[in-house]
């Protein structure tokens, strides 16, 4: 940390959910960097409930929060944070949570984005008219109700959702006026995904941080600016068994965060049967 090149320097963060507490002590750290919040609407951005559509990629989106952090301060260096739920990349029949975090310095024209992929998440929503109470209070304690937060909105119709519901009258009292409100007389219960109100999300929030520190500390071997880590990949590692290509990577691609210094790696391992189109259709 003493020769970082960040030490003392400190960067704004666009949030308003309480992402600084996965990130501060990691920065601090590791970088000696510090960690403040700008006071940035990024809601505007896109919500996870849907008022707001997301233009644009998780990974495009963070680049921009950082920017908006650093509009709104003046700041020459921002930090940026953005979540996506879907499908596991690797095992699509499991949902995943990516996340992402990403430092902008103009100080020194550079970008470093990086990220955690966890199938460790309660992503997950229940349809309901409210008159099944089992299948309500089971699907709570599924998503980690009342640590976790949910939502209640109506299935269809006008009427906005109800976020950060954390007592279990609060959330029935809620699925009545949503049920009521609906045009088919059912609501959406669903996990809130704020991550201050997520603390499995603040996890893996946590986990694309410190790739982010770990790059950053790492210099280029060509130009030695900060931020020489993974790029990309090639996919297609052969199956241990039968030799086919699989969806794994086969080569990992690490570059420089500035110039144009690349270095493949190729995978030393073969892939598992069980991920095979050939021996696992």
């Amino acid at each position: 940390m003493d020769g970082s090149p960040f030490r003392g320097v400190v960067a704004f963060l666009a949030t308003m959910h309480g992402k600084q507490w996965a990130l501060r002590a990691l920065l601090r750290r590791h970088l000696g960097m510090g960690l403040r919040v700008a006071q940035v609407d990024t809601d505007a951005l896109g919500t996870f409930t849907g008022e707001v559509a997301r233009v644009g990629s998780a990974r495009e989106t963070v680049v921009r929060k950082a920017r908006l952090g650093m509009a709104v301060t003046g700041s020459p260096v921002g930090l940026g944070s953005e979540g996506a739920f879907g499908p596991h990349p690797v095992a699509p029949w499991m949902p995943a949570d990516v996340e992402y975090v990403a430092l902008v310095d103009d100080r020194s024209g550079l970008t470093v984005v990086e990220s955690a992929v966890s199938a460790e998440t309660n992503h997950a929503h229940l349809t309901t008219d409210g008159r099944d109470r089992p299948a309500v209070l089971a699907f709570l304690r599924r998503v980690g109700f009342p640590h976790h937060a949910v939502v209640v909105r109506p299935v269809a119709g006008p009427g906005r959702p109800e976020k950060g519901l954390r007592r279990l009258a609060d959330v029935l009292a809620a699925l009545g006026r949503a049920c009521a409100g609906s045009a088919d007389g059912r609501a959406v219960l669903a996990a809130d995904l704020r991550a201050h109100l997520n603390p499995t999300r603040m996890r893996v929030i946590a986990a694309a941080g410190q790739r982010l520190v770990r790059r950053l500390a790492t210099a280029c071997p060509a130009c030695a600016a900060p931020g020489f880590g993974r790029l990309g990949s090639e996919g297609g590692l052969p199956c241990r068994d039968c030799g086919t290509p699989t969806p794994h990577d086969v080569v990992l691609i690490h570059g420089c965060a500035r110039c144009p210094y690349r270095l493949r790696r190729p995978v030393a391992d073969l892939a598992d049967p069980g991920s095979c189109p050939r021996c696992n259709p």
